[in-house]
């Protein structure tokens, strides 16, 4: 009897491109479609599985693309329809499979169906948003804050109504809980799966419901999480997470499974988020993994932030799949918040041969096999609206969304021949793409060596994890499959430690180290220092 066929995500490396930062293919300082499409055969030579597309659907861009006024087309800055079509041929041909952002918690107020919305009281679409009235006074129906500052309600005087935006007041919450609503958005996925796509993320789900008996927030419990927004000081309980999501995501699977099995990954934000990840992924009827946030916001790489993140997701019957990604569009970059400028270089290779060896699916964000450092923005650059709202604690959006550095001498790196949307950092000149690509001691040569190995590797891609006791700074974990066993050996620290698995005397060689970060050989790890192992048979 054959064995079930894995799925091609189950494992898979997937790439970030931030459109409007990758390349610009017509000059005018904003990367594209097109741009995309001419460089894909360099994300093919990384040995990704696939790439995940922020949004470039048509957009005031206030929020530079999440902020959508039509779900089912291009924004004329990043090309056409037929670009993306041409993007997706091309990304077939070279065997990456293309997912792409889907926000069904808002719209943009540009788009048509909340102008229609906001008319008055009694037009086709009236209910089609969060619509409630004052309280006696005339203040916001909740005390609900928006996670951009400030109150999460706007007045609107056709309405006489209060609308309700969890992110900027131009992103006006839908009332998923019309059922005309969840129609809607679930033929704009139609639209896309009957083009070709090979899946979605969705965006910011766990706010796509809200509580209908409009209760206030308690306040926030003690955090280790620093409050740098109203929002941070309530607990979510009501404007998002609602017990009926999983209905909605359900009817989101089963339109992915009309079309083949289409893949599906949700940002589940926020302290605590486990528990609603898991929710949301167990069993075959909902998402299939969710997107962990464990990583992205760590001040510090340690031991045991990676024994909390990986535990969380135990193999057990009904559990969730993970994906775990370091870095994003919307956090600073990883060699930035883990490491100090002297210790860069370490921690960027460190931290790839970490992610590679994740049980899960991995995200790469665009640059990150380059260790491209956070970009400093002067406040006269700035473009994100938080930032300019939070300056100067900001959490550094612009800074993880500056231009792809392509070429080390052209100007703009390469990005483009017209000044860029965001400045290029002077610091990623010396890393870009032109000076790493034939370098074998390259971040860039690793990372392609290492995603080669994790492709290759059923112990890697699909196998069990096992922590294994090490001493402090230090983590140590095994990959299991069927006929393989691999270990993952991990020195966190900046002091040189020797260790050898529990099963190895300082004579055995039956060990054969495969790959290794940092100067680690023989058990010997300097600081930051890495390696994988095969185990004996």
């Amino acid at each position: 009897m054959s064995r079930p066929e894995v799925p091609w995500w189950r494992g898979a490396a997937i790439y970030q491109i931030y459109p409007r930062s990758f390349r610009d293919s017509n000059g005018d300082g904003i990367g594209d479609l097109p741009g995309i499409t001419a460089n894909l055969d360099y994300v093919a030579s990384l040995g990704v599985d696939g790439i995940w597309i922020s949004p470039f659907y048509t957009s005031p861009m206030k929020d530079f693309g999440y902020d959508i006024s039509d779900y089912c087309d291009v924004d004329p800055i990043f090309g056409t329809l037929q670009d993306f079509d041409r993007l997706l041929e091309t990304a077939h041909r070279l065997g990456l499979k293309v997912i792409i952002d889907q926000v069904y918690s808002h719209t943009s107020d540009q788009h048509p169906w909340f102008r229609e919305s906001r008319a008055d009281r009694t037009n086709p679409r009236a209910d089609w948003y969060v619509w409630a009235d004052p309280k006696v006074d005339g203040s916001p129906p909740t005390n609900w804050q928006s996670v951009f500052g400030g109150p999460a309600w706007t007045w609107n005087a056709r309405r006489g109504q209060y609308y309700l935006h969890n992110f900027l007041i131009e992103q006006p919450d839908l009332n998923v809980h019309n059922m005309q609503v969840q129609e809607a958005l679930l033929e704009c996925a139609r639209f896309w799966f009957k083009r070709g796509v090979d899946g979605f993320r969705l965006d910011a789900v766990n706010f796509a419901l809200h509580d209908v008996l409009l209760r206030d927030n308690p306040p926030a419990r003690e955090s280790q999480w620093p409050r740098t927004r109203p929002a941070d000081f309530q607990q979510p309980l009501y404007n998002r997470s609602h017990p009926d999501l999983p209905q909605f995501i359900e009817r989101i699977r089963r339109v992915a499974d009309e079309y083949g099995g289409r893949f599906t990954v949700a940002e589940i934000g926020g302290e605590g988020s486990e528990p609603e990840m898991q929710l949301l992924t167990s069993g075959n009827a909902r998402f299939h993994t969710a997107y962990g946030f464990n990583f992205l916001y760590a001040d510090q790489l340690t031991p045991e932030l990676i024994r909390t993140a990986l535990g969380a997701w135990p193999e057990v019957e009904g559990m969730g799949w993970p994906s775990w990604a370091f870095s994003n569009h919307d956090a600073p970059r990883t060699v930035s918040r883990w490491s100090t400028p002297a210790y860069r270089a370490e921690y960027g290779r460190l931290a790839m041969l970490l992610l590679t060896c994740l049980r899960g699916n991995i995200f790469l964000y665009q640059g990150e096999e380059l260790a491209l450092p956070q970009a400093h923005i002067g406040f006269e650059d700035l473009k994100d609206p938080e930032a300019i709202a939070n300056w100067p604690a900001t959490l550094g959006r612009d800074g993880a969304r500056t231009p792809m550095p392509w070429q080390s001498s052209a100007p703009h790196a390469g990005f483009s021949t017209a000044a860029p949307w965001l400045p290029v950092s002077p610091e990623h000149f010396a890393l870009a793409v032109d000076r790493q690509q034939h370098d074998p001691g390259s971040q860039l040569a690793l990372t392609r060596r290492l995603l080669g190995l994790r492709r290759g590797s059923a112990a890697l891609r699909l196998g069990s994890l096992r922590f294994v006791d090490a001493p402090a700074e230090f983590v140590a974990f095994e990959r299991i499959s069927a006929d393989n066993r691999l270990l993952c050996a991990f020195n966190l620290g900046l002091s040189e430690r020797s260790w050898r698995p529990w099963d190895a005397s300082p004579k055995d060689h039956a060990w054969q180290i495969i790959e290794s970060v940092g100067g680690a050989e023989e058990w010997n790890f300097p600081p930051l220092s890495g390696l994988i192992a095969r185990c004996p048979p």
